[in-house]
């Protein structure tokens, strides 16, 4: 009986383990390198989905980015349009913070973000968790995101976040990001 449950906890642990997903170091070289000062510059538009916990698309969304750097502080205006009529802003600062690890790191801010989220990027990834303040129905609820970004092409940028409340998967927003080629 002992070696059956030795056994089962092992399963468990490896399996565990090897389910688990990778860490942003896991993206390090990885081409085209993410450069947010670079990506995230001019107008950008996103399309998505968002799924509820069961994994239903509940609304789609358009969203437009003017993307903007005054110095090395970055400024994201994003305005989304979700399919029920539904329009909200968003506002994201970026300011870059040294790192010794070869992991670019900026923090981040913006209106509905419950205070300073760390934008950590290498390779052509980029992650970053943050509380975030939404709307739901005549209040907010705050519900933790994690966002993981990944550059596929110069100009294309592909995210998925999770969203979590009191530790629980409660849904997912799916999005791709693009930007006009330069001459376009």
């Amino acid at each position: 009986m002992k070696g059956l449950i030795r056994g089962c906890f092992f399963l468990f642990i490896f399996t565990g383990v090897g389910c688990s997903a990778p860490g942003l170091e896991h993206y390090d070289g990885r081409s085209p390198a993410f450069i947010p000062e670079k990506f995230f510059q001019g107008s950008l538009q996103a399309h998505g989905i968002v799924k509820n916990r069961s994994g239903e698309v509940t609304r789609t969304f358009n969203a437009t980015i003017e993307a903007s750097w005054q110095g090395s502080r970055g400024l994201l205006k994003e305005r989304f349009e979700f399919d029920d009529g539904e329009i909200q802003y968003r506002n994201w600062q970026l300011t870059p913070q040294e790192d010794a690890s070869g992991t670019r790191v900026f923090y981040a801010t913006a209106e509905d973000v419950i205070g300073t989220a760390e934008l950590r990027v290498r390779g052509n990834a980029a992650f970053m968790r943050y509380v975030l303040d939404v709307p739901y129905k005549d209040s907010t609820i705050e519900l933790t995101v994690d966002d993981r970004m990944y550059l596929t092409t110069d100009n294309v940028l592909i995210g998925e976040s999770e969203l979590r409340k009191w530790g629980f998967r409660v849904g997912e927003i799916v999005l791709t990001i693009t930007k006009s080629p330069p001459g376009h």
